[in-house]
């Protein structure tokens, strides 16, 4: 390692642990040392959980988020006319988001540069989505990263060896440690990455509740400004939406189930509160990218995109560049399916008030659909499929969710799991708007 601060690595952890503040040269021979493979991945997960606990001045998670985007190669885009805009989610329950709004953003002339994430914790993640479409590919070089947002207007991929290794690398060990929600940690690592592709400007959706990583909406409230905040240090246009999380987004939980769901929106279909995120998040993108003065404006650009077909013929060409079927588009059958569908059923009749994100995310992984380990692989087959929402009225005895599986042996308990995170009234329940705040500067 470099001899950039005076103190050791143990030195440096104990430091913190203790709730002292790290220089910004003692972070960034820290983060160096950790990609050049000098620190140990347990002395990092050690320094990981004393973040957690103790928290980074502002400076402090502004000079982690640099070390981390210095870590690799930051991409030159400028290559093609336009403002290059991307999107980033917290992580929720059910969030396809990405899936439907890139391509339908780039119909209306934004570059999107999107460089996404696996699953983490409960939540799943953009790659094992995309992943789940036959053939495609998340892997590329950061050359044919560039050369295919700039041809197709959008590149779908996962961080590849060349962009912020460290975090790479960190956001696995966090998976694994019980360190995900952590301020300082969640804005290095979306920053770190969005600033290394190149991007002018960066929307992020804060998951507020249950499902998300923020419980509160004052954690989400001082997230997003840490995330803006640091941004605007770095010279890029953010802004930070804040999104309710407290029961799953859309219907599907699971990969290739939200995979499929996402493609609707596509075509003018899907969920209501699916689309309106999709709509909300792409607004303050085409905005950002100079393409509308006004959210009506965007949202109307929005709409004709996918009236005209030209959002659905972007995924199309999407995953034809990646390896992938295009008829996927066309055909959701061609989708992994799981081998059975079991049904939960309500233990009453009432209303929905409520079904708890974080417990339907947690079945999903036990499933198969998102992972307990670094290592593990998932299945794209499997997951849960909501077949009542909330304010939806339930018969006793009626079809609450299935459960998709690829193997009936031990599902009782998870049945039982999905029938417990239904919470029924007597009464409609009122419900909490899908979008919180908007958070600019």
């Amino acid at each position: 390692m470099k001899k950039r601060h005076t103190r050791t690595v143990p030195e440096l952890i104990a430091h913190k642990r203790d709730g002292g503040a790290l220089s910004e040269a003692e972070i960034q021979g820290l983060i160096e040392g950790f990609t050049a493979g000098d620190v140990a991945d347990y002395q990092m997960s050690a320094f990981a959980m004393a973040t957690f606990l103790k928290g980074m001045t502002p400076k402090e998670t502004a000079a982690l988020t640099l070390a981390m985007r210095d870590s690799g190669r930051v991409v030159e885009l400028k290559k093609a006319p336009g403002r290059y805009v991307d999107k980033h989610s917290t992580g929720g329950v059910g969030d396809k988001i990405s899936i439907c709004l890139a391509p339908i953003v780039a119909a209306c002339g934004v570059r999107v540069p999107m460089v996404s994430g696996r699953g983490l914790g409960h939540t799943g993640g953009t790659l094992d989505k995309l992943e789940a479409i036959p053939g495609f590919s998340v892997e590329m070089t950061v050359k044919q990263f560039i050369a295919q947002t700039d041809r197709l207007g959008c590149a779908l991929i996962g961080q590849t060896g060349d962009i912020a290794p460290a975090d790479k690398r960190l956001y696995a060990l966090r998976d694994v440690t019980g360190t995900i929600e952590s301020i300082p940690l969640i804005t290095a690592s979306i920053l770190s990455k969005k600033l290394a592709e190149g991007i002018d400007g960066l929307v992020l959706d804060v998951k507020v509740g249950k499902g998300a990583f923020m419980k509160s909406l004052d954690d989400a409230r001082a997230l997003a400004k840490s995330i803006v905040r640091v941004g605007k240090l770095a010279k890029k246009k953010v802004t930070a939406v804040l999104t309710t999380m407290d029961t799953p987004l859309g219907h599907a939980v699971g990969n290739a189930l939200e995979t499929a769901e996402a493609i609707d929106v596509l075509h003018g279909r899907g969920p209501a509160d699916v689309r309106e995120i999709t709509f909300a998040l792409g607004a303050e993108m085409i905005r950002l990218a100079g393409l509308a003065k006004t959210e009506k404006e965007a949202r109307a650009q929005m709409t004709q995109a996918i009236a005209s077909g030209a959002a659905a013929e972007v995924m199309r060409k999407i995953i034809a560049a990646q390896g992938g079927d295009p008829d996927v588009v066309d055909d959701l059958n061609k989708l992994p399916r799981a081998k059975s569908k079991l049904a939960v059923k309500a233990p009453k009749s009432g209303f929905v008030h409520g079904i708890d994100a974080m417990e339907i995310g947690l079945t999903g992984v036990a499933l198969g659909a998102g992972r307990t380990r670094a290592d593990q692989d998932v299945n794209p087959a499997v997951g849960v499929m909501l077949e009542k929402k909330q304010g939806d009225r339930v018969q006793k005895g009626e079809t609450l969710a299935y459960l998709h599986v690829d193997a009936r042996k031990g599902t009782k308990p998870l049945l039982d799991r999905v029938a417990a995170a239904y919470q029924l009234g007597p009464r409609p329940p009122s419900v909490k708007p899908l979008v919180l705040d908007v958070i600019r500067r």
